[in-house]
């Protein structure tokens, strides 16, 4: 039943957010409908706004029990014959939350999910529940909800279920890197195709910051099994490692130290070094920096759609 709504207000979205169409009356929805909030998004900010032409939006879609359990999904506005990939972004500057004003995230990941959404993809960004109220495993755990929320909706927006790339971003690599870790926390239908994980952190040491404390707790000793090791050795699907010239020594060293055991692991990771790290939208270089990881993501992409799945 519940999909079968969704369905029906996934045709309401269609006929209603395009930032150049007309905005009829919406009626009243059911009061059990899974969607919290359903607009469209036409930001006036230049950048955004080129970016995202002819990029529709559908908000607040729920994907589980608590308020902070919503995503979005950016799709272009002209139809695919077949089911496209999916980029699915969780993003997260400290495990506490954005530095940036809530509506300044939004579209700094907006443009991301337009980056997807432009390059024939389906975007999806998935908001999480935060520390200190949320603790280790709970950003592990809502991305395994998400995505078995994508498995059982994508078709909707024509997705393609079987090739979901996972991007981590900050505190959100940590948390896609966790799941991917740690096979206890995966629920059924929670796999992903690729991952490209971030400037993240994967262990913690007896140096955490209070942003690290506030979500892995402040019993160090917890720290080590708490971690992306050694399960992350145990990832059978390919991995884009990223982290920035202009991060703090100790999220460069993490990275290394990942690509680095992943490597004598025999799954090195393909890696690359942006110039610079301010916000998401910055890393896939959409604001024009220079080094980023729109080429690698997009190879992993066509890698995937290229070997065939039945």
């Amino acid at each position: 039943m519940m999909k079968n709504y969704l369905a029906f207000l996934l045709v309401l979205t269609l006929s209603t957010a395009s930032a150049h169409g007309p905005v009829p009356t919406r009626p009243t929805a059911p009061s059990d409908l899974v969607l919290t909030g359903l607009t469209d998004s036409d930001p006036t900010a230049g950048g955004t706004a080129r970016l995202c032409e002819q990029v529709t939006f559908s908000r607040g879609l729920r994907y589980g029990e608590s308020e902070a359990n919503v995503l979005d999904v950016a799709t272009s506005a002209t139809k695919a014959d077949t089911p496209r990939p999916v980029l699915l972004f969780v993003a997260g500057d400290s495990f506490t939350g954005d530095r940036a004003a809530p509506d300044l995230s939004r579209e700094i990941q907006d443009q991301a999910m337009c980056f997807a959404a432009r390059n024939e993809m389906i975007g999806v960004r998935v908001n999480y529940r935060l520390a200190p109220t949320a603790t280790w495993p709970a950003g592990a755990t809502d991305v395994a909800a998400a995505l078995s929320w994508i498995h059982g909706n994508i078709d909707l927006f024509n997705g393609d279920a079987r090739e979901i790339v996972a991007v981590g971003y900050g505190a959100g690599a940590f948390h896609v890197a966790t799941l991917l870790a740690h096979p206890e926390l995966q629920t059924d239908r929670a796999d992903v195709a690729g991952v490209v994980l971030i400037s993240g952190i994967y262990r913690a040491g007896k140096a955490a910051s209070d942003n690290e404390k506030a979500y892995l707790g402040t019993d160090a000793t917890q720290y080590d099994k708490r971690s992306v090791f050694p399960g992350i050795l145990n990832v059978d699907v390919p991995i884009v490692l990223a982290w920035a010239a202009d991060d703090s020594a100790g999220i460069v060293a993490q990275g290394e130290t990942l690509k680095k055991t992943l490597c004598g692991a025999g799954h090195c990771p393909r890696a690359t070094l942006l110039r610079s790290r301010d916000g998401i939208a910055a890393a896939f270089g959409l604001d024009g920096s220079g080094d980023s990881l729109a080429e690698p993501t997009l190879l992993l992409v066509h890698q995937l759609e290229a070997r065939g799945l039945p």
